[in-house]
């Protein structure tokens, strides 16, 4: 990619974040979280402990600020339920990075893409509800 190119798509990624609703960039992490223990269990079943350590490392930065996005105050038993599937999750994580096998990721993955998909309906019905106003 051309430098001109490159810095036209640098800037579209930085708006395209900094113009986002918090609904949008909650679910922009979880894509996020998905992809890289997607790529770190690729890594790890192929063999490539130090990718997989690398894509892990990923996936645990978004899932800590999924956690950093929750506001338990507001949020109560739901907040803290998730904050708690988080801390799993990252356990989880951290196991398969230590003994360098995709096992532990079955579970996170599956966990990550259910939250996802009721975060995906939140936002039609919010959407939903927005077009009758």
């Amino acid at each position: 990619m051309n430098p001109t190119a490159a810095k036209g798509y640098q800037a579209y990624q930085k708006n395209k974040y900094e113009t986002a609703s918090p609904h949008r960039l909650i679910l922009m992490l979880y894509h996020g979280a998905i992809r890289f223990v997607k790529q770190a269990k690729n890594s790890l079943d192929e063999g490539d402990s130090q990718q997989g350590h690398q894509h892990l490392l990923k996936a645990q930065d978004i899932v800590y600020e999924l956690i950093s996005s929750l506001n338990e105050q507001q949020g109560g038993e739901i907040a803290s339920n998730l904050k708690n599937l988080y801390l799993y999750m990252i356990d989880q994580m951290m196991q398969a990075n230590m003994k360098k096998t995709s096992e532990p990721l079955t579970i996170v993955l599956e966990m990550l893409e259910s939250i996802k998909e009721a975060w995906e309906q939140i936002g039609k019905e919010l959407n939903a509800g927005h077009a009758y106003a």
